[in-house]
């Protein structure tokens, strides 16, 4: 279902979160070519170091004709600092400007910024109306529920951001005491999409499934979903998950054979954009993520963590194809106490103790 935000259209209701390590821009390639998303986000930028043109900064903001429309997702706690680096984002012809105002990690609340943000309100609208104030493209805002349980402020600040002229907001259904962990609170969301007028609330936390992505829909009345770590278990998942919220059907599952395909894609579009040695040892972690769908995988652990060249790989993949056929029957279908474990199953993505990738 199509979307606007401010003046910016998206194809879909369903858009990629930023994860930091994760949403660079061979993801971001491979996500966009499966289909199904309307917008992507990037990692975390830190807004003084992009002013200062550090490598890292650049870095996090490439991108490449089709990987439209984007947000940079921008944290800092100087309300200056941000505007300044909205505009160098405008001039440089990305689509939506997006604030920070959720992410736990010590090392970013504690200089101010990311969920420290929800604990002073007019502290926060005043940031963000300086930032919209200073472009003309689309600004939004994510954040959580609250910093505690008993300190539950989104709904305060949405009316705030509303009226301060942020186009959406993407609420995450945590709050900062709870980090990645428990469940995420869908009356929470549903408390923010009703505390707003007319901009649209995207919902995120815990969309794994298609059938997730429709029960956030549905309990909180949100006009879209942002999805983080069911994207990297699954990348099929927002073309799924289209599929399904139109029609109640769906799709098959990949074949191993296809998730292999799509892995050794994604390796390819990483070495092309960070050279073969970096991109190998970044990817050691990624395949991990791919290899929760695959059933049994101690055998391609095992041997993905020594990946070092592209010209390894098949040796790796031929080598578990071989070891994983112990677990087939004849049909060559995993037997059915191997089947992959249910999504909810899975422990959260691993992600660096801070905004930017330390692998």
């Amino acid at each position: 279902m199509p979307l606007r935000i401010g003046s910016v259209t998206l194809s879909s209701n369903l858009c990629l979160a930023p994860l930091a390590g994760y949403t660079n821009l061979p993801f971001r390639r491979l996500i966009r070519e499966l289909g199904g998303v309307g917008l992507c986000t990037t990692d975390l930028v830190n807004a003084r170091s992009l002013l200062e043109g550090r490598a890292k900064a650049l870095e996090l903001i490439a991108s490449a004709p089709w990987d439209r429309p984007l947000a940079v997702q921008l944290y800092g706690s100087n309300p200056a600092e941000l505007a300044a680096a909205a505009q160098r984002l405008a001039d440089r012809g990305v689509d939506i400007v997006d604030l920070n105002m959720g992410c736990p990690v010590r090392k970013v609340c504690r200089t101010g910024s990311g969920a420290a943000l929800l604990r002073d309100v007019q502290r926060a609208a005043d940031l963000v109306y300086q930032v919209v104030q200073a472009v003309r493209i689309p600004v939004t805002c994510k954040m959580r529920l609250g910093w505690d349980d008993t300190h539950i402020t989104a709904p305060e600040l949405a009316r705030a951001f509303e009226q301060a002229g942020v186009a959406a907001i993407t609420i995450h259904g945590r709050t900062r005491q709870q980090g990645f962990t428990g469940t995420v609170n869908l009356d929470g969301i549903r408390a923010v999409v009703q505390a707003v007028r007319a901009i649209p609330i995207i919902g995120n936390g815990d969309v794994t499934t298609p059938q997730a992505a429709k029960t956030m829909f549905d309990r909180t009345g949100c006009a879209a979903v942002s999805i983080g770590r069911g994207a990297f278990y699954n990348p099929w998942i927002f073309q799924q998950t289209q599929h399904y919220l139109e029609t109640g059907e769906l799709l098959p599952e990949p074949t191993l054979e296809d998730r292999l395909t799509v892995m050794t894609r994604h390796l390819d579009y990483m070495i092309e954009f960070f050279g073969e040695a970096r991109a190998c040892r970044m990817f050691r972690k990624i395949a991990l993520q791919y290899a929760t769908r695959f059933g049994p995988a101690a055998e391609f652990r095992r041997r993905i963590v020594t990946l070092e060249r592209r010209d390894q790989l098949p040796e790796i993949l031929d080598a578990y194809r071989h070891w994983r056929a112990q677990f087939l029957d004849e049909a060559g279908n995993l037997l059915p106490a191997y089947a992959p474990r249910p999504f909810a199953a899975h422990p959260a993505i691993p992600v660096p103790a801070g905004p930017v990738e330390r692998w």
